[in-house]
């Protein structure tokens, strides 16, 4: 996600000189220098030094060894961090950078990469309104962002554009082996799958997003999209969705409590 926020930014107008990345993996960091030509260190003090924002790229599970050494100089300056590792509390994140030190959260997916993609962001009302717009811009490098009012609502966000992709995905591989059991040729139905998925995407994205109106406009009565939607809802598809979503949805809480422990 550190890269596609970087090659988001660069995109949308920053500047190389303007980024600063603290990466301890040595080949990590030859390739972040080479394909972005921007600062890499091994030395997260120096990559925020001077820095007014700072966001927070790791693993969940590194992020109190990333932070705690950092306590003393991101209090000095106070900084804006913004994590994007998941599942991990703004009360912890505050705990490692020390005190005063403004922290945000952000869920970005996957297809921010290509800069598609749908960021979650949640910020404490200790968080400057200056501060939330400056962290908004530098996300949509990334594409779209949505704020939610609390915190825990990020699992749900988590659950929804978060996992979501997965869902898509696993939807458009079962279609392309259905149809290629029902005679295409495999990598044609694929390539039909993926194209379907893409083109309904842009879909979405067009107009009002009425997704219902878009499904509706999509299916002729007594046609074939009407006798496949049919199957689906006698396979009570909608209760499988929302408990696989629930599902999600704990198991960010239940990380995100061990995190905190």
């Amino acid at each position: 996600m550190g890269r596609a926020l970087i090659g988001g930014l660069l995109r949308s107008g920053t500047l190389p000189a303007q980024l600063s990345v603290g990466e301890s993996e040595p080949a990590a960091r030859a390739a972040v220098a080479r394909d972005f030509a921007v600062s890499a260190t091994e030395d997260n003090r120096a990559a925020i030094s001077g820095a007014s924002m700072v966001v927070l790229a790791v693993k969940p599970q590194d992020a109190a060894s990333v932070l705690q050494p950092l306590a003393a100089a991101l209090s000095a300056t106070r900084p804006l961090l913004i994590s994007v590792a998941a599942g991990v509390r703004v009360a912890s994140l505050e705990s490692w950078c020390g005190a005063g030190v403004p922290v945000m959260r952000a869920m970005p997916n996957r297809p921010a990469r290509i800069g598609a993609g749908a960021t979650g962001v949640f910020g404490p009302s200790s968080v400057a309104s200056e501060q939330r717009a400056a962290a908004a811009r530098v996300l949509q490098s990334l594409g779209e962002v949505f704020w939610v009012h609390a915190e825990e609502l990020l699992d749900v966000v988590t659950a929804l554009s978060g996992s979501g992709p997965a869902y898509f995905f696993l939807l458009a591989e079962l279609m392309a082996e259905a149809g290629a059991q029902l005679g295409l040729e495999s990598d044609l139905a694929r390539r039909l799958a993926a194209a379907t998925l893409y083109g309904s995407g842009l879909l979405a994205r067009s107009g009002d997003g009425d997704l219902a109106r878009l499904r509706h406009e999509v299916t002729s009565t007594g046609g074939t999209t009407e006798a496949a939607l049919r199957t689906l809802e006698a396979a009570d598809l909608r209760a499988t969705v929302r408990a696989a979503m629930s599902a999600a949805t704990q198991r960010g809480r239940e990380l995100a409590a061990v995190r905190a422990s």
